[in-house]
């Protein structure tokens, strides 16, 4: 089991580590030094209070360490560490979560996920059973014995027709004349037309958006609703020719790649030079050096 000890040779290098971290990052910026406490057998780190006002509760962090037997000390590593009253950025988070209704602008795009809750398959026709199939055979005849079953007591006309003039929008008593709903045309043009400069750098219009809500009546011919809660017009009136980069089909969310596995290579010794000058012609051949570089 290693000792949590430090090794006397490396606590006392106090003014070796405080060099090291000078010369790294300025003396200006390296303040008093905090203490010192071992990593290992022989290795120290020896951290010094950051002066500099950006790094506010930050340290620097100088590693020292000898070899076996040996009495000279040397350099690891100098680093900047944050303390527990340090202030650090916040954590990051995806920008799928970030984004809120509004954000977008003319030239963005919003991708959107294969399977997004928000979407369905749409009608194509190609589900439409044949007239002849079995399928519509089998429609047909529920609709005759319905019509046929005389136990079910049938609806007064009048009642039946004020049902389908409720659902038409009818029974008011104004409605919009041709000049208001031209009036009104043109006010959701201009707002939310083809003219706009989000519609103008959309990837494509609305009229084949999934997320389009249509509308009755006949503006219902050249304009819906808008549902997507982070487009730019979500619940407004918006024309077919509109269109801006929350298009469901604009872009697709790629699958995100695999990270590559973490290396670690501890086996190779680096040798650091911390004063070059001293060094020529001062060293035999078979004596250690002084620069012993730990990774």
């Amino acid at each position: 089991m290693r000792s949590r000890t430090p090794d006397r040779l490396c606590a006392e290098a106090v003014e070796l580590a405080r060099q090291a971290a000078e010369e790294a990052v300025g003396a200006e910026t390296v303040g008093a030094h905090l203490g010192a406490q071992a990593e290992a057998d022989r290795v120290v780190t020896h951290t010094f209070e950051c002066l500099d006002a950006a790094y506010r509760g930050w340290h620097w962090a100088v590693t020292v360490a000898r070899a076996p037997r040996a009495k000279n000390v040397t350099l690891d590593e100098v680093v900047l560490l944050p303390g527990s009253d340090a202030i650090l950025a916040p954590q990051w988070v995806p920008w799928s979560e970030r984004l809120r209704p509004g954000d977008m602008g003319p030239g963005d795009l919003l991708p959107t996920d294969a399977d997004d809750l928000r979407l369905e398959p749409g009608w194509t026709g190609e589900d439409e059973p044949a007239p002849n199939s079995a399928v519509a055979q089998a429609a047909q005849e529920d609709v005759l014995v319905s019509d046929a079953d005389s136990d079910v007591q049938q609806a007064p006309a009048r009642a039946r027709i004020g049902a389908v003039a409720d659902e038409l929008g009818l029974g008011r008593s104004r409605v919009l004349s041709r000049l208001g709903l031209h009036l009104a045309a043109d006010r959701w043009e201009k707002a939310h037309g083809s003219q706009t400069p989000m519609a103008q750098s959309a990837p494509a219009s609305c009229v084949s958006c999934g997320f389009l809500v249509p509308i009755g009546g006949s503006l219902g011919q050249a304009f819906g609703v808008c549902g997507n809660e982070f487009g730019p017009a979500d619940g407004q009136i918006v024309s077919f020719a509109y269109g801006c980069g929350g298009h469901s089909e604009a872009a697709v969310i790629p699958a995100p790649p695999a990270p590559a596995e973490l290396i670690l290579d501890e086996l190779v010794v680096e040798p650091l030079a911390l004063h070059p000058d001293r060094l020529s012609g001062s060293v035999e051949p078979d004596a250690p050096t002084e620069e012993l570089g730990h990774s």
